[in-house]
């Protein structure tokens, strides 16, 4: 049934264009919706139907059918009116009176079209881009602007097509060609080509209209060939749609913008956009908000509400420019009133992402929700495989789909992050569409890689005594392979913001076994990187999590974890407080490869404390036990560690044996820990004795520390070297290694380590003559003892002190020694029977 329209009053001279404007205006008062609604319903931009509505640039027809059905409109009366605003005629001469301006002889043509949107004023950044992008122009004729949604690809399109106009005279058009409409298709080759055939005023006779595409793509670029024209083609969909649109030879040029990077274009370069830097939004955002700047600016008022909506816009123009028409049309607003608008949830780019998705099949779509559930900042195929529960290779190839579709951003090689609006999308797709259930697993599925993937990483890196095998949950199919300690502490360098993510991640869900194995298989990296403040957060967390699940065994490895991340921070007291909670559940469980772990640790705990036998006897049963476990690793290190205590004790001959077994242990790693303590041990014990053989175990184990990236490790060769060149009498050469020592201590923050170089740096100064600096380093010894709960080290701190002052103030050396001899009786009483 046909409706008839409402013919607006107009003269007989009126223009086609004006009367197919008023026309559309008659719709959408019908319609009774405003612009951006009445838009959004009919599939059409705002902006495109802003222009139409007021005359500046013809509708395609299919926009026309789409407005019409909207009200229910037959579009047919329409249609001769729509051709001749689209192909219209000279205008007649004037007739009237009045005082008119020239015109044209009679056939003389149109004047240029010009159909470019307007250049927006408060455009804002970009200079790179635009230079890139009319660079690619003069080189190429064709340019291609990709980008995810809102980054500004038809802003700056746009504004370098208004530079370009000037040598390109012959026309500028402009044509939608709506690849990411929200409620429309893609816009048709076909309908496309007419559309711009119209825009050049080709005849219609002169157009095909049989034989397909390619016709009216060559009668296209045979319209170009003699022109110098500029062709904006925005928002294409892909390759196959725009192709029959590019001019072929001739001048003109063509500018074309899309979500999606364009790589059936080969031919055509690309310029991709990113976000804007964060002072190109803040100009952005005060430039379209009419801020006047300065003092009295509602932003300058207010600096922190104003960058937290840099932050939640992302730094996205287009997020910027609604912000700002927000803010400069409610003058009663404060920047914060905005903020909390913004915080509320859904907004504009729900719908721009949501027409970037809909372009996927049904898997692609289902894997970029589950990559807004990743809980790091970025991450790699590895973990999207996991996420998806996918192989990796399909992983690989579904984020290549999604970079070029600028859903994923890649920041470095191998490496892919979501942008935070694009992140917040996904996660609300995610649980609309997959619900909690799935979400559950999904997240589950990626707390159990990055355990299993650490506990990989932490095996690579050469343990002294391989740790228990992680059991949270199944494995993943595919795990990332290291071939060597250094490709374990890149990744866990790369991923370590991840892993702090991840693991926060378990503690919010109760994922209490995550929680607790963790941290078990990052220590190592820890010793090299972080040192130990942060590593006694995360056991204290896991000791909460062992108490929740009741599990006996993580409790006692817990506890016993807890224990050595205390020692290790210099906290003895709460130390020796863990190991007491450890060992009877370490007992009942039965578990000898644990109960040799923490008699070793209790060993390094007494030996610090200044007990003597008790420490000796202990790395002989951990030795044992370690064996009686098959793990001839921990045995190994037990004897390495003994032949250190030996060597304290002043027992050379008998350390530098128990130090030559365990470096006749062999092991593809020479700066694994058990060897290095050897090769240390040894050279101290033969420096006087084989001075160049011990120097060069020293120095060997300094180059291996250094290779192996562990500071702590490279401080103890350095004092442990100045110590034997002391010992030879080369004391310049051994206050050099001191130093060094005592520099890397200071770069790593950890003041409780400097206890154990102290005397022995004291020591080389009173031989070389530096008595003043040897008292101060002995007192400095003397007041961190107690701290860190060292009784020994205060008993040689007292001595050393006695020793520099037996020349100047024999008496209070004498006080010195008898405090430091009292301190030993004490603890020889205390040593166990």
């Amino acid at each position: 049934m046909t409706v008839e329209h409402r013919t607006p009053q107009a003269g007989p001279r009126a223009d086609p264009r004006d009367e197919l404007a008023a026309r559309l205006r008659l719709l959408q008062e019908v319609s009774e919706r405003g612009v951006r609604a009445l838009a959004r319903d009919a599939g059409l931009s705002s902006s495109s139907l802003s222009r139409y509505l007021g005359g500046q640039t013809v509708p395609p027809w299919p926009a026309v059918i789409a407005l019409c059905r909207l009200v229910q409109r037959d579009p047919r009366p329409l249609r001769p009116l729509w051709e001749r605003a689209a192909n219209p005629l000279p205008a007649p001469p004037k007739t009237s009176r009045q005082v008119q301006p020239p015109a044209p002889p009679a056939g003389a043509p149109r004047p240029p079209r010009n159909d470019l949107p307007r250049d927006l004023p408060d455009f804002t950044g970009r200079e790179a881009e635009l230079a890139a992008v009319l660079a690619a122009v003069e080189a190429d004729r064709v340019v291609a602007l990709d980008g995810m949604a809102g980054v500004g690809k038809t802003c700056l399109a746009v504004r370098a097509a208004h530079r370009l106009a000037a040598a390109y005279p012959d026309a500028q058009l402009y044509v939608d060609l709506h690849g990411f409409t929200a409620g429309r298709e893609p816009l048709d080759p076909d309908a496309a080509l007419r559309t711009l055939l119209a825009a050049l005023d080709v005849p219609s006779e002169k157009i095909p209209q049989e034989g397909g595409i390619e016709p009216l793509a060559a009668c296209w670029r045979s319209e170009l060939a003699h022109r110098r024209a500029v062709v904006v083609l925005d928002n294409a969909a892909g390759a196959e749609q725009v192709r029959p649109l590019l001019p072929g030879a001739g001048p003109s040029v063509a500018l074309i913008t899309s979500r999606n990077r364009l790589l059936g274009l080969d031919e055509v370069p690309p310029v991709s956009l990113d976000v804007l830097s964060p002072r190109e939004s803040a100009e952005l955002l005060a430039r379209a908000s009419g801020d006047p700047g300065g003092a009295e600016g509602r932003l300058a008022r207010d600096p922190e509400s104003a960058a937290e909506v840099l932050r939640l816009c992302g730094h996205l123009p287009l997020a910027l420019r609604l912000a700002a028409a927000r803010l400069r049309h409610r003058p009663g607003w404060t920047v914060g009133v905005l903020v909390e608008r913004l915080a509320e949830g859904a907004s504009e780019f729900d719908t721009a992402f949501a027409m970037s998705v809909r372009q996927l099949d049904r898997a692609r779509r289902r894997f970029f929700r589950l990559l807004g559930l990743v809980p790091g900042s970025t991450f790699d195929e590895y973990v999207a495989a996991a996420l998806a529960d996918l192989p990796v290779r399909n992983a690989r190839e579904m984020l290549e789909d999604l970079l070029d579709a600028h859903l994923v951003q890649q920041p470095a090689a191998g490496r892919y992050r979501l942008h935070d609006l694009v992140r917040q999308h996904a996660r609300r797709a995610a649980s609309e569409h997959d619900g909690p259930a799935e979400s559950k697993r999904a997240l589950g599925r990626v707390l159990d890689y990055y355990v299993h993937a650490a506990a990989a990483a932490d095996a690579a890196m050469s343990h002294a005594v391989p740790g228990r095998a992680a059991s949270a949950s199944r494995p993943p199919a595919d795990l990332p392979r290291f071939a060597g300690k250094h490709a374990a502490l890149f990744w866990f360098g790369t991923e370590y913001t991840n892993l702090m993510a991840v693991f926060e991640t378990a503690v919010a869900t109760g994922a209490d076994r995550h929680v607790c194995e963790l941290p078990r298989v990052m220590r190592a990296f820890f010793a090299r990187r972080c040192g130990t403040t942060h590593l006694n957060v995360l056991f204290e967390r896991s000791l909460i999590a062992a108490r929740r699940l009741g599990d006996p065994q993580l409790l006692a490895d817990a506890h016993s974890d807890l224990g050595f991340a205390r020692y290790n921070a210099g906290r003895m007291a709460e130390a020796g407080a863990a190991y007491e909670a450890a060992a009877p559940l370490v007992t009942q469980s039965g578990d000898a490869w644990a109960e040799a772990e923490l008699t070793m640790r209790l060993g390094y705990l007494r030996w610090d404390e200044g007990h003597v036998e008790e420490p000796l006897g202990l790395f002989r049963r951990a030795g044992e036990l370690y064996g009686a476990a098959g793990c001839p690793a921990g045995r190994t290190h037990a004897i390495a560690y003994e032949a250190w205590a030996m060597l304290q004790l002043g027992q050379r001959e008998e350390a530098a044996r128990l130090a030559g077994e365990a470096l006749d242990v062999p092991h593809a790693d020479p700066a694994w820990p058990p060897t290095l303590t050897a090769r240390i041990t040894l050279g101290v014990a033969i420096a006087q004795e084989c001075p160049d053989e011990a120097s060069e175990h020293l120095r060997q184990a300094l180059a291996l520390a250094r290779e192996d990236g562990h500071k702590h490790n490279e401080a103890w060769c350095l004092n442990c070297l100045g110590v034997a060149l002391r010992q030879m009498g080369r004391y310049e050469e051994a206050l050099a290694s001191h130093r060094q020592a005592f520099a890397l201590l200071e770069e790593l923050f950890e003041e409780h380590w400097k206890i154990h170089f102290l005397d022995a740096y004291g020591e080389t100064c009173r031989l070389a003559g530096l008595p003043e600096q040897a008292l101060r380093l002995h007192r400095e010894a003397l007041d961190l003892a107690p701290k860190v709960g060292s009784r020994h080290k205060e008993a040689r701190a007292h001595e050393g002190i006695a020793a520099v002052l037996d020349e100047t103030d024999p008496d209070a050396a004498a006080g010195h020694r008898a405090a430091g001899q009292a301190i030993l009786r004490e603890l020889a009483a205390d040593a166990p029977s």
